[in-house]
């Protein structure tokens, strides 16, 4: 009985070559974004699952309260992983210290390689799970050991087995390889730093901290991982250590709470106000129920067409019941066809998915492939058709079923009003979706653009780059400076200890002038050389920039707006600002640089002559040279005074454009998503039309004879489309409103909510309704009436 089922549902769909390629490609459109969304989410939701024990590890955070604001960051003192050993260590399994993610020259033999690198302790590659190929990862109690990722090894030794050689760190030590680990997948957080070696946190602490920094406990210089112990509670571990910072600071020092922040919420989740909130969570649940939505879309289609057909399908239902068919049977006659539909749909959904996963991939910046082997993804995805399946053909199944056959065999049976509703209903709930979509593709893309022309208060043209791996340049800065200034292709270099694009340096416990007692303050201190002002452009409100000629500017510095209005200072000019035992002068005031997020509000920003050396070598190219010759000339110069350090530059308004990458990406998805969910509402609306038009025939045929217009009739049959498309902006607007507000209060640089979007999705939801139906509607009205009337 049932192959007799399958039989006859692909007699139908071969009969009905229209309906069956608008329900199967409508499907089939709503089956692949719900899959690519299911896989993303999947990616997004298993972040960090590599590692055996990623529900027992956390970071070590700790949290601030500066200006009535609880700022929780991942800095933490130098001297945390010790104390916690001994204070707490029965409630840690493993503790892990761990120098910030950085660049170094990494060289065997004559292959040299810049990559990225930590330096962590011993029990780092356990509390990982790293899988080791070669050697072992227990060597890293000894301060000359490294361990390299396999892409590393086989760079620099290729077929050889590296473990026992050498290798030289940035052009200076040496390090003996203990062994090799595997790569760590796209979605974790470690392959997002790109990190491919790990050195011994003994020889980082030994040889590049200040030993003074282990008691320095308002300095943060370092990250700390820990494992809970088997028998223990995070959030609970994290309420015992709370004081652990504080009870070792000193008085006058701002109070500094301990948090661990559990590694299932590093990549889902930030901190806002010293409470853990939905970070990129909030995506995974918006494009999930887009996902739903669309595909939602696309079974709609399918009911609509179905119980648009109900007529034709009548006698058939008429003639089954008569003949004892039981509602039963027919109910599993019209599911057979919905599942068989489903299922092509679905073949057609995963070809789909392959043509469109490389793409995907580049704009979600994910590794996602298809599991083609794994059962696991079969069972699912055979499950969700034969769902969807189901879904799309209930109410047909039920509704057709019901039919009476003593009217269908009268001719008196006529599809009831309140199918013609509920189809209706359905045709503005598909606009409604699609134009909330709309209304949120371009209220993203407005905000990204409006965040990008903003203000930045430095000139990004031509300024380069460079990240100092050693410190060959920065001894002969002076030298090296002078050589680019005179090859005419550099007006100007300087150096700095964060790059233009990222604070890296945050400090409190700054005294000033009428200063707040108790207050908790919080400032970005860059170091900087004295041209950095002109190599970046900086825009003074007062006094002046560092100079060479003012012996004194040594303890001098510059504040940013934000800083003086942070400070409260009326006449910041000549004020002084004290850290520690040292007063600093302040000699200028200049525009808010927008050094980090371009969405959020300038950093409070101390700048000072730094005597130490820069992280950064930051240099303006002459506007008036080619850029590419430029280059080579920079390179040749730096070769010069560094022959071993690569050469790798970036420019700086590319880095700045990347901070747009997250919300380009939402933006490149929703207007991805809401054309194909306007796609599948505009084959249902041509379905629908076309039945119309058939419905109709005869009464357009009389309309002609009596005198109607083609414009008339067009306008007849396209009436109760455009009533559904208005009563559906009704419903897509004030839903659009409230869900792009409340996004938007992410931000606090942020776009308003202008009416012409509204104006304009609500406009152009209806030309493309029109555009849809207009095709049958015309043909409907210019078709020869003779031919329509001739029956009767």
């Amino acid at each position: 009985m049932i192959k007799n089922y399958f039989k006859i549902a692909w007699r139908n769909l071969v009969k009905n070559k229209t309906l069956s390629f608008i329900n199967i490609g409508g499907l089939a459109v709503g089956m692949a974004v719900a899959i690519l969304i299911g896989l993303w989410i999947w990616d997004e939701l298993s972040f960090n699952f590599y590692h055996q024990n990623h529900d027992r590890i956390a970071q070590v955070y700790q949290s601030q309260t500066a200006d009535g604001i609880i700022n929780t960051e991942a800095g933490i003192p130098a001297g945390l992983g010790a104390e916690l050993r001994n204070v707490h260590g029965s409630d840690f399994k493993y503790i892990a210290m761990s120098s910030w993610t950085g660049k170094h020259i990494l060289s065997a033999g004559a292959n040299k390689i810049l990559t990225r690198g930590n330096f962590m302790e011993a029990d780092a590659p356990k509390l990982f799970s790293f899988n080791i190929l070669k050697g072992t990862g227990n060597g890293l109690n000894d301060p000359s050991a490294i361990l390299l990722s396999n892409t590393l090894a086989t760079a620099l030794f290729g077929s050889q087995n590296p473990v026992g050689e050498t290798v030289v760190l940035d052009n200076g030590n040496s390090f003996k390889v203990t062994g090799v680990y595997e790569e760590l997948p796209a979605n974790t957080t470690f392959h997002q730093r790109d990190i491919t070696f790990i050195g011994s946190w003994n020889y980082y602490a030994a040889n590049v901290l200040p030993k003074w920094v282990f008691n320095a406990w308002a300095w943060d210089c370092a990250q700390l991982f820990v494992q809970v112990a088997d028998n223990a509670d995070i959030a609970k571990v994290s309420q015992k250590i709370k004081n652990t910072i504080i009870s070792k600071e000193a008085s006058g020092e701002p109070k500094c709470e301990t948090v661990l922040n559990p590694m299932d919420k590093w990549h889902l989740y930030e901190y806002k106000n010293g409470v853990q909130v939905w970070g990129q969570m909030q995506y995974v649940w918006l494009f999930g129920i887009i996902g739903i939505f669309v595909l939602l879309l696309a079974c709609i289609n399918f009911m609509n067409l179905s119980t648009a057909r109900s007529e034709k399908r009548a006698k058939e239902v008429g003639i089954r019941k008569a003949i004892g068919s039981a509602r039963s049977q027919l109910i599993k006659q019209f599911f057979c066809e919905s599942l068989l539909t489903a299922m092509l749909a679905f073949a057609v959904a995963l070809i789909l998915v392959q043509l469109i996963m490389p793409w995907f991939n580049n704009v979600t910046n994910k590794q996602i492939a298809v599991s083609w082997l794994n059962p696991f993804f079969w069972t699912a995805g055979l499950g969700f058709a034969f769902f969807t399946g189901l879904v799309a053909g209930s109410y047909p199944a039920l509704y057709l079923s019901s039919f009476r056959p003593v009217k269908v065999l009268k001719g008196t049976f006529k599809a009831g009003s309140f199918a013609a509703i509920q189809r209706k209903l359905l045709a503005v709930v598909q606009f409604t979706v699609s134009i909330v979509l709309i209304i949120g593709t371009i209220t993203v893309f407005k905000q990204v653009k409006y965040a990008e022309s903003r203000p930045v208060g430095y000139n990004r043209d031509g300024l380069i780059n460079i990240t100092l791996i050693n410190n060959d340049l920065n001894k002969q800065f002076d030298a090296v400076r002078n050589d680019l200034l005179q090859s005419g292709f550099v007006s100007e270099a300087a150096e700095s200890s964060d790059a233009v694009t990222g604070i890296g340096n945050n400090v409190g416990s700054f005294q000033w002038k009428g200063k707040p007692p108790g207050m908790n303050d919080d400032f970005g201190f860059v170091g900087v050389t004295f041209e950095y002002g002109k190599a970046v452009g900086w825009q003074f409100k007062e006094g002046r920039d560092f100079s060479r000629q003012h012996k004194t500017d040594s303890a001098a510095v510059v504040l940013n707006e934000a800083a003086v209005k942070y400070m409260g200072l009326k006449n910041p000019v000549g004020e002084t600002v004290r850290l520690g035992n040292r007063d600093y002068r302040v000699i200028g005031v200049t525009t808010d640089m927008v050094m980090n997020s371009p969405f959020a509000p300038a950093t409070q920003t101390i700048f000072y002559i730094n005597n130490e050396i820069g992280r950064y070598l930051l240099i303006k190219v002459n506007p008036n040279v080619s850029m590419r010759r430029a280059l080579n000339k920079i390179e040749k110069v730096c070769k010069t005074y560094s022959p071993a350090m690569p050469f790798s530059y970036s420019f700086v308004d590319e880095e700045y454009a990347k901070k747009f990458a997250s919300e380009e990406r939402i933006g490149t998805l929703a207007r991805f998503f809401a054309a194909l969910a306007i796609f599948i509402s505009c084959l249902g609306l041509f379905g629908m039309a076309s039945f119309m038009a058939e419905q109709r025939v005869k009464e357009i045929g009389v309309r002609k004879v009596l005198g109607a217009s083609v414009f008339g009739l067009w306008r007849l049959l396209s009436k109760d489309f455009v009533t559904m498309v208005v009563i559906s902006q009704f419903v897509a607007m004030p839903v659009a409103w409230w869900i792009m507000h409340n996004w938007l209060q992410n931000y606090t640089y942020r776009t308003g909510l202008s009416w012409w979007v509204f104006a304009v999705s609500g406009f152009g939801a209806l030309v493309i309704t029109l555009l849809t139906i207009s095709y049958q509607s015309i043909k409907a009205a210019i078709a020869n009436p003779v031919k329509s009337l001739r029956s009767e």
